[in-house]
């Protein structure tokens, strides 16, 4: 299989798989854990965590073996890749020491809670030659390509306006039954950093690099978290375009997730993984081709449930990350490019802490 593409077909042949330990045994560790056993050429090997009888339940669970200690586990030779599935800011310490020991690493969304924070991430693996990715799985939506494309042909013309709408519902038992979601060191910040980020990232992704952002946040839906549970921010692009950014996760029942994008000849509107727009002044006879073959999308995933959601898009973004070790060039969701969310969410905070403008 050509590796500069991603297929259900696995990863190019090796002597033996490549294997792969996963630190941490919440919630999404295990949909890492499925996308490793959807992948040919891969094998889970390993699994750690801070309580041993966790890391036993998960290992006898999916398959591998429980470690004792993250050291003692990255210490193995049969250990390729490190999947970090731990609380957000607790990423650094085991992405340093996976660069230390030589291994690869696929990293749970956020790479880190602040840009400084990730800069030592990347700087680890860089001294190392090793491979740091993360897991943004909508950058892996087919959908995406024709929006990619739309935009490299230029056929929205100038782009006047993009925005993202994440209006999502969380519990109050969501926030009280976890040691670290709503807390500053861990999970860094709340509706952004850890909900919407991943449409941020789309956005980041797709637009010219944001400039300015003016911004308001709040948490009183969930009046006891640390952080905001709600935000909105004004957005001025490279090139003049205007946005907007709004997450939350105080809108009961919760709400599908919405990207828009618009110029002075196109529009295009993703909710969820289907397109409600997808129309330019320049007709073209395929238009209604790919509107037909991505129409409107299902209510998805992780409006009010974080664990309604599949492991499909994680294991494209997982075999992506494989191809590109075989193939020797860069990963699409690599430490530079997963930075720029987390500084984009970092001025939104610093704007609305602030109450002026915050230039990037």
């Amino acid at each position: 299989m050509a590796c500069a593409a991603v297929s259900e077909q696995g990863v190019e042949r090796r002597e033996r798989p490549w294997g792969v330990a996963i630190v941490g045994t919440g919630l999404i560790s295990r949909f890492h854990a499925r996308a490793v056993a959807d992948v040919p050429g891969a094998q889970l090997v390993a699994v750690c965590s801070r309580e041993r009888s966790r890391a036993e339940a998960f290992a006898r669970e999916f398959g591998c073996e429980a470690c004792d200690s993250r050291s003692g586990m990255l210490a193995r030779r049969d250990i390729d890749v490190l999947m970090i599935a731990t609380p957000s800011g607790a990423h650094l310490e085991a992405a340093v020491a996976a660069a230390k020991a030589g291994k690869h690493v696929l990293c749970e969304k956020p790479l880190e809670i602040t840009a400084a924070r990730v800069d030592e991430m990347i700087a680890a693996h860089r001294a190392s030659g090793t491979q740091l990715g993360c897991t943004f799985q909508l950058r892996y939506m087919p959908v995406l390509q024709p929006i990619r494309e739309a935009l490299r042909e230029g056929r929205l013309g100038t782009l006047t306006y993009a925005g993202v709408y994440v209006p999502w519902w969380r519990s109050e038992a969501y926030y009280s039954d976890s040691a670290w979601h709503g807390t500053r060191q861990l999970d860094g910040g709340g509706a952004l950093m850890n909900q919407a980020i991943h449409m941020i990232d789309l956005l980041c992704d797709l637009l010219p690099p944001v400039r300015s952002v003016a911004a308001f946040t709040s948490n009183v839906g969930h009046a006891g978290i640390e952080t905001e549970d709600a935000a909105t921010a004004a957005l001025r692009f490279e090139g003049g375009a205007v946005g907007v950014v709004y997450g939350t996760t105080s809108s009961w029942p919760g709400q599908s997730k919405r990207l828009e994008i618009s110029g002075t000849r196109g529009t295009v509107v993703l909710v969820e993984d289907g397109l409600a727009v997808f129309e330019f002044q320049d007709k073209r006879a395929g238009d209604e081709e790919v509107r037909t073959a991505f129409g409107p999308g299902a209510r998805a995933s992780g409006v009010n449930d974080p664990g309604a959601m599949t492991h499909a898009l994680h294991a494209a973004c997982f075999r992506d990350f494989l191809c590109s070790l075989d193939s020797g060039r860069p990963f699409r969701v690599n430490g530079e490019s997963a930075r720029r969310p987390v500084a984009l969410i970092e001025a939104i905070y610093l704007s609305a802490k602030t109450g002026r403008a915050v230039d990037l």
